[in-house]
């Protein structure tokens, strides 16, 4: 019997666990986050963040900007942001307009406020296999999930996704936990030969319901980090759902699995003293 694992028990004892630690901080930890424009998502995320922040005590501030702001601009708020004690974290929505200078954006973060790990220099301490500090929320909490349902992560492992905000940093998150890591993505040739050898596949190829069973055997274990919408409107990740429930070992499902615990790992990244 396939077991499907949701994130639901897991996410309210982090809140709870969360809360106690918060009450025992010196401060009242803050995020500043900094939006440009007003593109759907990022409001869609910002509210998400509002939401949950309120309910665990944890201060909210939003700087926003106009599209045809400049880099300028922003960094002179970053440099506010990263000399102003009180704020534990700075979040900034991308991608950014083409318009702006990116590589001097991500440089000007403070590395110690760098929740969203865009950092330079925080990515290079993931890729140089150091994963005690900032790391991006997807895929800490598709590792976090698969770990509260007894999975060590320790057999074959493949990835589907190549990029830096997913892909790689989660498979230094697995070779820490002595995974032997291929990354795959969607141009991969053999792909299903990769995800049919694996323990454990994990899909972020953007949530078309790309994958069917002939991807898997009864022995495949499948956290799906993807997130969009079907044919109807309806939320669904890579996994054709009718097609892998019955017939694998176990599964995330989309939605109710990772992206529920993304925001509240995000914000228990900043809460310290």
């Amino acid at each position: 019997m396939t077991e499907i694992l949701k994130s639901k028990a897991y996410k309210e004892k982090l809140i709870g666990d969360l809360k106690e630690k918060i009450k025992n901080l010196n401060r009242k930890p803050c995020l500043a986050i900094i939006r440009i424009g007003e593109k759907a998502d990022d409001i869609s995320y910002e509210r998400g963040l509002k939401k949950t922040a309120e309910d665990l005590g944890i201060e909210i501030r939003v700087t926003k900007f106009l599209v045809d702001s400049k880099t300028e601009d922003v960094l002179t708020e970053i440099k506010k942001l990263n000399e102003d004690d009180s704020v534990s974290g700075i979040l900034i929505f991308r991608p950014f307009p083409t318009s702006f200078d990116k590589e001097k954006i991500e440089n000007a973060i403070d590395p110690k406020k760098d929740c969203d790990c865009i950092s330079p220099i925080n990515k290079a301490k993931i890729y140089d296999g150091d994963v005690s500090g900032f790391i991006p929320a997807s895929p800490l909490a598709a590792v976090r999930l698969m770990e509260s349902y007894g999975y060590k992560l320790d057999g074959k492992a493949v990835v589907i996704n190549r990029s830096q905000v997913v892909g790689r940093p989660l498979a230094m998150l697995l070779l820490d936990r002595n995974a032997t890591v291929t990354i795959a993505h969607s141009k991969t040739k053999n792909l299903k030969a990769l995800c049919k050898n694996a323990d454990y596949i994990f899909t972020a190829m953007g949530g078309k319901n790309n994958l069917d069973s002939s991807y898997f055997t009864e022995d495949s274990i499948i956290c799906d980090l993807s997130i969009g919408l079907d044919e109807n409107g309806k939320l669904c990740g890579d996994l054709i759902k009718e097609e892998v429930d019955g017939f694998v070992k176990a599964y995330t499902p989309v939605p109710g699995g990772v992206g529920n615990l993304t925001n509240l790992l995000l914000l228990e990244s900043i809460c310290h003293d």
